[in-house]
């Protein structure tokens, strides 16, 4: 009887697998075995793939993992956020979050709000898994429009976007609509699919030239941030009773924090952050290759009070969606 966990060991092996649900909260109705896997099974693998592969680009992220596993906690990922550019033309790759929401709705994933960024001029949307939508995490999935800026920096993101190539193979495909069509797959065809949709969540275009991430930078952080990084998780999130003691706790330990905790309109959502790893990023000139040092991804901190009715309040705050965004600022 297929189960989450022998899908995820044959996928990352046995120690990698035990790791990953020790310390992330897995509900317990997805544990149970079944005749198939069911999309929420995928949705909740996809997830603690994605969170995983943060922490291997996430040195801070990797140590307050470390921490949660010594102390025998946990972390509940709220949700994973992910940069794209509404513009058609970029190579193969669908426009905009289409690229991401077509692997997302055959897991049941629907909108669950959308958000003006207008200081970015960027548009925010979250996804919500239907079946469990206070136990798996959300996608926050955001659009850049380039046709907000400058024509030298329209220039640019084609520039960078036009080579993007589409991971998601014809196989893959097929098992997806299979999934959409009938809520759960086989245990080999979930195995199967789950790289595909990670490698999904990647840098899809060539490496950029120096002179096209500068003329982005001088515009847009997330569009720098875009053209280095792609359509890798640029944070995932721990759910936590209270962010405030969180961060001051984290503060005592010397890790770079966000100055101030973000409060929403309501007062019942709250959001801080460590500061983005520095990660160092190749680029193309005229002769030849460089590297510089560039901002990379994050973990977030969040805390969710609920509504009137009891439930959990799990919307967003476009407020507080771009000040966490700056943590990503290459200034």
């Amino acid at each position: 009887m297929p189960t989450l966990s022998a899908a995820l060991e044959q996928i990352i092996g046995a120690d990698r697998a035990s790791r990953l649900t020790r310390v992330l909260v897995v509900p317990a109705a997805l544990q149970e075995g079944g005749e198939k896997l069911s999309r929420a099974v995928i949705a909740q693998l996809l997830n603690m793939l994605l969170f995983e592969d943060l922490l291997g680009r996430v040195p801070m992220a990797a140590a307050y993992v470390e921490d949660c596993l010594r102390d025998g906690k946990t972390v509940l990922h709220d949700h994973g956020a992910v940069r794209t550019v509404a513009l058609a033309g970029m190579g193969a790759l669908p426009a905009g979050e289409g690229a991401i929401t077509r692997l997302l709705r055959p897991l049941g994933y629907e909108l669950n709000g959308t958000y003006p960024l207008e200081r970015l001029k960027m548009t925010g949307r979250s996804y919500v898994q239907a079946d469990y939508p206070e136990e798996i995490a959300q996608f926050f999935l955001s659009e850049l429009h380039p046709e907000r800026f400058s024509k030298e920096f329209q220039t640019a993101v084609r520039n960078v976007t036009e080579t993007s190539v589409d991971p998601l193979t014809a196989s893959a495909a097929v098992l997806l609509a299979e999934l959409d069509g009938d809520g759960a797959l086989e245990l080999e065809d979930a195995v199967h699919l789950l790289p595909v949709l990670v490698q999904c969540f990647a840098r899809q275009h060539a490496t950029p030239t120096l002179a096209d991430y500068e003329a982005l930078k001088a515009e847009s952080d997330e569009m720098a941030w875009i053209s280095t990084e792609g359509n890798a998780f640029n944070h995932a999130t721990d759910r936590v009773a209270d962010v405030e003691a969180l961060t001051v706790e984290q503060k005592a330990l010397g890790r770079p924090m966000k100055e101030v905790v973000e409060t929403s309109r309501s007062g019942r959502v709250k959001q801080t952050a460590f500061l983005a790893a520095k990660v160092m990023r190749p680029f193309r000139c005229e002769t030849g290759m460089v590297e510089r040092e560039v901002p990379g991804s994050f973990i977030e901190f969040i805390t969710r009070l609920p509504v009137e009715d009891g439930a959990l309040d799990l919307s967003f705050d476009s407020s507080n969606a771009q000040a966490i965004f700056k943590m990503t600022a290459t200034s």
